[in-house]
């Protein structure tokens, strides 16, 4: 706003240029900081959830039919989240898990008003997903559901989810934060932890580390086996992982992770966010 309180016009000189092809997306800037556009974000967590539930569960059903490898599974999803958060991780921060709604809200990096309506929108998109399974494979190997592995019991893929979400929690909180400044280079950390955890954890959890990703196959196709493992464990790890930001970085709310983990249709983070990435800048150039 200019000092005579007429608007100012941005160029490509004024914004850094992703900030000017976000508005070129969206629309008018009005239109882009419009906080009655939440509908954006609950799309955007709907959609992305339906596309992470897509291809870990239906990775998880063509192993079980020996069509594709273990391997190739649990790179899928990883790689399917780094694409999500690139294609629209600034519209809803792409949290695609409760887990990390409850982990960017615990650090006051997200509205808690906006929580329910977020894990709505991830199961909904799960079950939708689960649903195209259903109509493309039927009612076949548990539509990918995650469950301890053969030879494992409940108690110890718990323990697993545990560790494997407290670490992925920590990613998307680390790369999320001003401390790190990382910006979309934190889609390949999120992404790369994805395909790492399943790579070598897949055969004792299912590498979960997500309740959406699990209720999914769980709701449509029946089978609620060991369910609460798949809850209780990303919850947990989650909590651990609020912790662990909270020792190494103190507390959250910071411009740059409000952002990250709301999407940068709230009115005003996208400045605040571009300004303090700025003063780091000029911190570290000087």
């Amino acid at each position: 706003m200019a000092s005579n309180g007429e608007p100012t016009t941005l160029t490509l000189h004024d914004v850094p240029r992703a900030r000017h092809l976000l508005m070129l997306e969206f629309g008018s800037r009005s239109e882009f900081d419009d906080p009655g556009l939440e509908y954006r974000r609950l799309f955007s967590e709907l959609l992305g959830t339906f596309m992470l539930v897509l291809v870990a569960a239906g990775g998880g059903i063509l192993v079980g039919r020996g069509q594709i490898s273990l391997a190739a599974a649990v790179v899928a999803p990883g790689l399917m989240v780094l694409a999500i958060i690139l294609f629209m991780g600034a519209v809803s921060g792409a949290h695609l898990n409760p887990g990390v709604s409850l982990a960017f809200a615990a650090r006051g990096d997200f509205p808690w008003r906006r929580v329910p309506g977020y894990i709505a929108a991830q199961l909904l998109g799960a079950t939708f997903a689960c649903l195209f399974l259903l109509a493309v494979f039927g009612n076949v190997q548990h539509l990918g559901a995650t469950l301890p592995g053969p030879g494992y019991h409940a108690w110890q893929a718990l323990l697993m989810e545990v560790v494997l979400t407290a670490v992925l929690v920590s990613v998307i909180l680390g790369t999320a934060s001003a401390a790190q400044n990382v910006g979309t280079i934190g889609a390949l950390g999120v992404g790369g932890y994805i395909a790492l955890a399943g790579l070598w954890s897949a055969p004792v959890s299912g590498t979960s580390m997500n309740p959406a990703r699990s209720f999914g196959p769980a709701l449509v196709s029946g089978d609620w086996t060991s369910f609460w493992v798949y809850v209780v464990g990303p919850l947990a790890g989650a909590s651990i992982a609020v912790g662990c930001a909270w020792v190494l970085r103190g507390a959250g709310g910071d411009p740059i992770s409000h952002a990250a983990g709301s999407g940068v249709l709230t009115p005003g983070r996208r400045e605040a966010s571009a300004k303090l990435a700025r003063e780091i800048d000029a911190s570290e150039d000087g």
